[in-house]
C-alpha cells in the first residue's frame, strides 16, 4: 500500500517544515504492517529529523526533493538538553577524533528490519548552514560532529536504491552495525571543498553489497569504519564493492582511520577513480586489523590538493599502520592483494608500518604506474596523518616506497615517470627496514 505524504498535510512548497506530516505517513505505514511512503515529484519538502521504521520503503519520485531544515533545533531528534554546538578549537584536518555517535540527525533508523530508501528523487542535506571557516581550497564545519544525512544503526535487510544524496554536511550514509545491506545505483554529489562529508561509511557492518554508484565528495567516497562507540557490533566484514565511479578530495576507497575492530573478507573490483588526492588508502591507527582484502581491475587517477587541508599526497595506493597515540596497542595489516591496477598521478605507492613489521603479506600483480607533475602543489613528501609520530615524512619522491614491511611481492609491474621527474628516474624504488621484499618482472621506463 502507498502512503502519499501530501495526503497527510505535507505542503511541498520548499518553505514549510513538513517533518510532522512525513513522519505521520511513515508511522501510519509501519502501523499497518508496511508499504511505501511516497514523496511526490516536482516539489521540495523541507524537514528536520525523520525516523524510518521497519517494513517501510521511503520512495522519492523523479523530481522530488527532501531537503534539510534551516534550523539546528529541528535535527535534535533525541531531545538533547541543548543543540548549541561548541566552535572548533582546531581545524578538523588537525584533530577530528570521533566515536561515531552524533547528537543531531536527519534521516534516522535504529533496531529495524526491512528498511528501504528508493526512487530517482534526491535528499539534500542543506550543507550551507553548517559552514565554518571558508577558503578557496577547503570549507570546515562550524562544529564537529555535524548532521549525517542518513544514520542507520542495527538495521537488517537495508536497501538504498537509485536515489541522489547531495549537499551532506557530514558523513552521508553512516551505517552502524547493519547486516544484509544493498546499495545500488545511487549518486552522492557533495561539495569537494567541504570537510568530513564522506560518501558511504559501513561501520561494523556485515554482508554489504555496494554496486553501480557514482560518488563525489570530501573527504572519502567509500570508507570502512570500526568506531569506538559501536564495538558491540563486531567486525566490518563480508563486503563487495563493484562497478563504481569515485572522485574524492581525500581517499576514494579507505579503511579507517577508526579501526577498533577487524576489517576482513572485503573485495573491491571494476571501479574507476579520478581527480582524487588518494586512490586506495588503508589507514590502521587503532587496535583492530585489516586482513583478507582484494582489489581487482581498478583505474586510479590522482592529483595533489592543498597539503595542509587534505590528508594524502596523491598516492594511488597508501598502506599505513601507525599508532594514533603513544599508548595505542596497534594492530596489523596482512593478506592484501592488488591485481590489474592502472595508476596515473603525482605520487607513487606508499607502504609504511611500525617497527613490529605490522604490515605483511602484501601482493601486487599487473600494476601499471605512470608518474607526472600536474599541479603546482609541492610534492616529495608522505602524509602519515593521523599519528603520534611525525605527520609528514620527507623521504623524497618514489614510484614505490616501503618501510617496515614484511613479505611484500611485486609481479609484472610497469613503472614510467615523466622526463621532468629526474629524482624518480634515478631512483624509482626505496625499500627501508623491510623483510622479504620480492620483485619479479618489473619494467621501469
Amino acid at each position: 500500500m502507498t502512503y502519499n505524504v501530501s495526503d497527510f498535510g505535507a505542503a511541498g512548497d520548499g518553505i514549510t517544515n513538513d517533518a510532522g506530516a512525513i513522519q505521520a505517513a511513515i508511522d501510519e505505514c509501519a502501523s499497518k504492517g508496511g508499504g511505501r511512503v511516497l514523496i511526490p515529484g516536482g516539489k521540495v519538502f523541507r524537514s528536520g529529523a525523520l525516523i524510518l521504521r521497519s517494513y517501510v520503503e521511503l520512495h522519492l519520485e523523479m523530481g522530488a526533493v527532501l531537503k534539510g531544515s534551516d534550523h539546528l533545533e529541528d535535527y535534535n531528534l533525541l531531545k538533547s538538553p541543548s543543540v548549541a554546538q561548541k566552535a572548533l578549537d582546531v581545524p578538523t584536518y588537525e584533530n577530528c577524533e570521533y566515536t561515531g555517535r552524533p547528537s543531531l540527525f536527519f534521516l534516522y533508523a535504529k533496531d529495524c528490519e526491512d528498511v528501504a530508501i528508493t526512487g530517482f528523487g534526491s535528499i539534500d542535506g542543506n550543507e550551507e548552514i553548517f559552514y565554518g571557516n571558508v577558503t578557496p581550497w577547503h570549507i570546515d564545519g562550524s562544529f564537529y560532529p555535524r548532521v549525517p544525512l542518513l544514520y542507520l544503526e542495527n538495521v537488517t535487510h537495508l536497501s538504498i536504491l537509485q536515489v541522489t544524496l547531495t549537499k551532506s554536511a557530514f558523513w552521508t550514509t553512516h551505517m552502524v552495525g547493519c547486516q544484509d545491506v544493498l546499495i545500488d545505483g545511487i549518486r552522492i554529489l557533495n561539495n569537494l571543498r567541504l570537510a568530513n562529508c564522506d560518501g558511504i561509511d559501513p561501520d561494523h557492518c556485515k554482508n554489504v553489497r555496494i554496486s553501480n554508484c557514482h560518488i563525489e565528495c570530501a573527504d572519502d567516497c567509500i570508507v570502512f569504519k570500526n568506531t569506538e562507540g559501536a564495538l558491540q557490533y563486531g567486525p566490518c566484514e563480508n563486503i563487495v564493492v563493484t562497478n563504481c565511479t569515485l572522485i574524492s578530495t581525500s581517499a576514494a576507497i579507505k579503511f579507517g582511520t577508526e579501526s577498533e575492530a577487524p576489517f576482513r573478507n572485503i573485495s573491491i573490483q571494476n571501479c574507476n577513480i579520478s581527480r582524487s588526492n588518494r586512490g586506495i588508502s588503508l589507514q590502521l591507527r587503532d587496535s583492530g586489523c585489516i586482513e583478507n582484502i582484494t582489489f581487482f581491475n581498478i583505474n586510479i587517477e590522482t592529483r595533489l590538493f592543498s597539503r595542509d587541508h587534505w590528508w594524502g599526497a596523491a598516492e594511488p595506493i597508501a598502506i599505513t599502520a601507525l599508532k594514533r597515540k603513544e599508548e595505542t596497542q596497534i594492530g596489523y595489516i596482512r593478506n592484501i592483494r592488488f591485481q590489474n591496477i592502472n595508476c596515473s598521478g603525482e605520487n607513487g605507492i606508499l607502504i609504511y608500518g611500525d617497527e613490529s613489521y605490522n604490515i605483511s603479506d602484501i601482493h601486487f600483480e599487473g600494476i601499471s604506474l605512470e608518474l607526472h607533475k600536474e599541479t603546482d602543489w609541492p610534492g616529495k613528501y608522505h602524509d602519515l596523518r593521523p599519528t603520534c609520530r611525525k605527520i609528514t615524512s620527507a623521504e623524497g619522491l618514489y614510484a614505490v616506497y616501503v618501510r617496515n614491511g614484511a613479505n611484500i611481492t611485486f609481479r609484472n609491474m610497469k613503472i614510467n615517470a615523466a622526463p621532468q621527474l629526474q629524482e624518480i628516474r634515478k631512483k624509482p624504488v626505496s625499500i627501508e627496514d623491510c623483510k622479504d621484499v620480492d620483485w619479479d618482472g618489473i619494467d621501469m621506463f
